[in-house]
């Protein structure tokens, strides 16, 4: 295909390639290192216009994530969250419509600021029974649904309710590449025909970012494994928390 003319020029491509190794990365495990990406991305088109570019770089880490943690994914979580994931996507598309820029950064960080309470919550509270209520899944799903579609910010509320299922390290990943992948796939037709942030520029842009892509999956997928199973849940908690204040600040 012929790449049409993308608004990108000196040391910005070098930090899009430097994103794009990062989702790599966060996509096959190495969590909260992805909330880099976001401010950086922000600052070079715009909160908006940022999420367009983005998303076709996260679908293309999505699949690579998905193929290797195939055989790990607990599809049961994914149905319990979706419905209600998909219902604050919709309510994000009509809000984030009418917002400026100034708003999509702020909306950003409040979702963000939430997830990290929950999560404290979630940590600190003096019981570890696993919440089964559907109020737990369709609150967060909501929540997620809401960030990921305002500034693909999902990843704390997606932790905090994972973390909560007690699932062991590759069926963490797993099961978050699978609801990614496919919130992910649900967001683009309304970047692309709602917001328009999306058009081939933005996925010509995504191609591009094909090898940065695939060296973050590979180093990121070799971390993982070194990585043994007892220490893998605090550095999910640390990494989101530090990530999440990075993206606030």
């Amino acid at each position: 295909m012929d790449f049409p003319s993308i608004p990108v020029s000196g040391l910005d491509w070098a930090y899009l390639a430097i994103c794009a190794v990062i989702v790599g990365l966060a996509k096959t495990g190495v969590v909260g290192v992805y909330h880099i990406v976001v401010p950086v991305l922000a600052m070079i088109f715009g909160g908006k216009d940022s999420t367009g570019y983005l998303l076709p770089i996260l679908i293309l880490a999505d699949i690579v994530a998905v193929v290797w943690y195939r055989r790990a994914t607990q599809w049961r979580y994914i149905l319990k969250i979706y419905p209600a994931a998909l219902m604050g996507l919709l309510i994000a598309v009509k809000v984030g419509d009418s917002l400026t820029d100034e708003a999509f950064q702020t909306l950003i960080g409040l979702a963000v600021l939430t997830g990290l309470v929950i999560m404290w919550y979630m940590e600190t509270r003096a019981d570890t029974v696993i919440p089964g209520s559907g109020w737990f899944a369709a609150s967060l799903g909501l929540l997620a649904g809401f960030a990921t579609m305002i500034g693909n910010a999902a990843g704390p509320f997606m932790a905090v309710y994972l973390l909560a299922m007690r699932l062991p390290k590759n069926a963490y990943i797993g099961t978050i590449a699978w609801f990614f992948f496919l919130i992910n796939l649900t967001k683009l037709p309304f970047h692309i025909y709602v917001w328009q942030t999306i058009s081939l520029v933005q996925i010509s842009l995504g191609i591009m970012m094909i090898p940065a892509i695939a060296a973050g999956a590979i180093a990121g997928i070799r971390i993982v494994q070194k990585i043994p199973e007892y220490y893998y849940r605090p550095a999910v908690i640390i990494a989101t928390i530090l990530s999440a204040l990075l993206l606030l600040i």
